[in-house]
Order: C-alpha cells, then structure tokens, then sequence
C-alpha cells in the first residue's frame, strides 16, 4: 500500500460523537434499525461480550478518547500493522451491543466480517435481540424476513462505528461484511438480486456485501460489481477458484462503464487454517517421515501463492487502464485466521501472512493472541521459493489441490447453510414461545 505512510491512524474514539450523529433519514431503512446509542455508554462495560480475553492481553486499554492525564488511547501492535506493513487487521465477529466493538476500534481493528454462523450464534445466544424481533413479528414480519431486519440494524450500526476510518481513508478501509444467503451458493442470479437488495437496505458506504466463491457465483461477482457494488468474495479454498474470482472483478470494473471506479472496491477471502485441517489428516493417512513433516505448512504455503497470483494480476497494462478510471486493488484478505490445532502457534495464520494491501480478519483468539505477542514484520513474501516447494511437495504425496479446494467449499457452504437453516428454526421456537404466532 503506497500510500500508508501518508495515512495518519484515526482515533475512532476521539470521532464516535460524529460517527454516532445522525446523517440523513435514508440510513434508517427499516423503523426498527433506530440507531439508540447511548453517548454515555460506559466503554469499559463494552467488554463484556470479549470475555474471553484474558487481562494481560493489549485489549485491555482506557475504553476512552483520553486517559486520566488526557494522553491517546493506548496503542497496540495492531496499529503498526497497519501503519508499517500496510495490513489491516479486521475483526471476525459482531454481535450486540454494537459498541461492543469500540475498545478494539481503539486498539487497532479497522473492519468487520460476519457470516451466517456468527449471526446464529450472537441471535440465538442473546436477549439483546428480543425487543426488536418481538416488534417485527407483531408487526406481521415472517421469520425469514424478521432475520434480516435484525441483521441490516447490526451491520448499519456497525458501518457507522468505522465510518471514519472509511472517511479518512478515502474508501480504502473501515468496512463492514454482511453475506448473502448460503441457500443462494448455487443460484448465479438469486444471488445477484439478493446483492443488490441488500446493498440497497444496508445503504452505507462502507458495507461489503460477501458472496461466495462457488463456481455457480463467479458470475455474480462479475455482475454485482459492474453495477457499483463493492464485494467481499468469501469461501476461497484454491488458487485456481482465485484467479477466477480476481478475473471477475476486473471483468466487472471494465463492465460497470463508470468512469470514476474509486468507490467500487473488493476483497477476495482467501480461507486458511481448514487448509491444513483437511490436509493433515491426508498426511496422517500417508504416515511417512516426509508427510508427517509437512503437517501444519500447506495453508500459509499456498497463501503465498496466492500474494504472489494477486501481484501478478493487479499489474500490467490491463490492471493500468482501471487504475487511470480511479480502481482499486481486490485486497486478499485471510480469513479462518483461527488455529484449530492446539499443537500450533496460536499465530500460526497471522504471522506468517503479513504483507501490503492484504487483511487479516481475526475471531477473538487470534486476536488476542496476536495483540498479546504477535510480531509485526513483511512475511508474506520472505520465502516464496519455500511455500512453492512445500504446495509441489504435497503434490507429489498425492495431495490434490483441486479436491481440497472443492471439498473445503462445499463443506463451507454446507456449514453455512446449517447455522442459517438452524438460526431461522430457533427465531421460529423464539416467536413461538413469546406466543406470537399461532398455530
């Protein structure tokens, strides 16, 4: 990122009376999304739904613009990411309250990725979503439809938390995921249409709104960002389903006929630590010295690969036509930053993936470990001819990289779709038990 050293670090804190301001009435768009912000709100109480971070770690800062002898909030090894390594590290989870988020604002989180499991967790583990949900129901809203009221409020609030990294950062940062429905993973013009609905009643600038990477939705990626709409391309297991997606969204600026592309603005989610779960137990079942020693390295090896692919890509001539209209790079972003295996570095997926223009999305473990002893420094690309040696290594084990891809996507999917279907099924038991709809 050229231009990250320019880039001063904005103190979300210092700006959260006019982040939370009311802008104009199109950000309401449903009666139930009011936003009522407390600007009393005890920041430290917003902690609470972290509770899983342990009290040496660096999240546990002055929740305030000022500490007591009015000095900045404190800073974290999350900023020099960003500011040194032109990384920006993003937050994997939301739930209510909103400004729960505010604390790790202030340590460095500059966006915000969902998706359905999240959602069913955060609505199916909480009050805090009863008030709203009872009203819509009342009100004649069917299940499905009070879901996505409950969710649009959550991302709109959301959005107006990291509007002011959006801001100062002129769209290059401060973004918020919301996915479309996993039903529509097979569904190339349901999930155009369900893109542009939800672009439509998110309204806010720095929403992405996350479509998968499925052979069925490549097309939609091309669609939704020829029609403006800014992506973040989630459920990439493959190098190959990667090149597809970068070439989507070029094809889509090209066909947008806009001739300033400076708002239209991806990421491409490139999945990691399921990488090395699938492939492990492959290695496992080889049982050779050979296999065994290469646990735990396919992931991040092909991640490189991946860096490498997106330099390749976002340079040349046609990459340099877009850039005089105002375009920006698709990002890689990391995600499934978690480490599943105990017998790895809790940093396993951070560490080894720094690098410009990308984004770490990281759930509170990986987040707290990182901020607790992460190291920040290029890694991304400090070995390439390593992660290739590693990626053809499990070639020639018998490694398929096109079934991992393949299987990881449809497990992915699948995943998501069960917390989706699940979630609807407990907001249908929630109504019935508020005695709300009749039988």
């Amino acid at each position: 990122m050229a231009s990250v050293s320019k880039l001063s670090t904005p103190n979300p804190v210092a700006s959260l009376s006019e982040a939370l301001r009311p802008r104009d009435s199109r950000f309401l768009t449903f009666k139930p999304s009011s936003i009522a912000f407390n600007h009393k709100t005890n920041l430290f109480a917003s902690l609470r739904s972290i509770h899983s971070l342990p009290l040496k770690t660096s999240l546990r800062i002055k929740c305030s613009q000022t500490d007591g002898n009015g000095s900045p909030a404190k800073r974290t090894v999350l900023h020099d990411l960003y500011e040194k390594e032109g990384q920006s590290p993003w937050y994997d989870n939301l739930c209510r309250p909103v400004t729960d988020l505010l604390p790790l604002i202030a340590s460095g989180v500059r966006g915000v990725t969902s998706n359905p499991a999240i959602f069913q967790k955060a609505i199916s583990s909480s009050n805090a979503y009863n008030d709203q949900f009872r009203e819509l129901v009342q009100t004649g809203k069917d299940i499905e439809s009070a879901y996505w009221e409950l969710v649009v409020k959550d991302i709109q609030d959301a959005c107006r938390l990291f509007e002011p990294i959006y801001d100062q950062t002129d769209g290059g940062d401060g973004y918020v995921s919301v996915e479309v429905s996993p039903r529509l993973a097979d569904d190339t013009e349901g999930t155009i249409e369900a893109a542009k609905w939800l672009h439509k009643v998110v309204d806010r600038p720095n929403v992405y709104i996350k479509i998968p990477a499925t052979e069925a939705c490549v097309p939609s990626i091309k669609e939704v960002i020829a029609n403006g709409i800014s992506v973040n391309v989630t459920l990439i297991f493959s190098l190959a389903r990667y090149e597809a997606v970068i070439d989507a969204y070029l094809d889509g600026l090209e066909a947008s006929g806009l001739n300033d592309l400076s708002r239209v603005t991806s990421v491409a989610s490139f999945f990691v630590s399921r990488v090395d779960t699938l492939i492990d137990k492959a290695l496992e079942k080889i049982g050779t010295p050979v296999a065994l020693n290469l646990r735990g390295k396919a992931a991040v090896a092909q991640a490189a690969l991946a860096y490498q692919l997106y330099q390749r890509k976002f340079s040349g001539p046609r990459w340099e036509a877009l850039v005089k209209k105002g375009a920006k790079k698709q990002r890689l972003l990391w995600a499934s930053t978690s480490v599943k295996n105990p017998a790895y570095s809790d940093t396993l997926y951070v560490a080894p993936l720094i690098g410009p223009d990308t984004v770490s999305t990281m759930p509170d473990q990986a987040l707290q470990a990182f901020i607790d002893h992460g190291t920040v420094s290029r890694t991304i690309d400090s070995n390439a001819s390593e992660a290739e040696g590693i990626y053809n290594a499990l070639q020639k084990l018998g490694i398929d990289w096109s079934f991992v891809g393949s299987q990881l996507e449809l497990e992915g999917v699948d995943s998501f779709k069960k917390s989706f279907d699940s979630l609807l099924d407990s907001l249908q038991e929630k109504a019935n038990s508020l005695k709300l709809v009749s039988h």
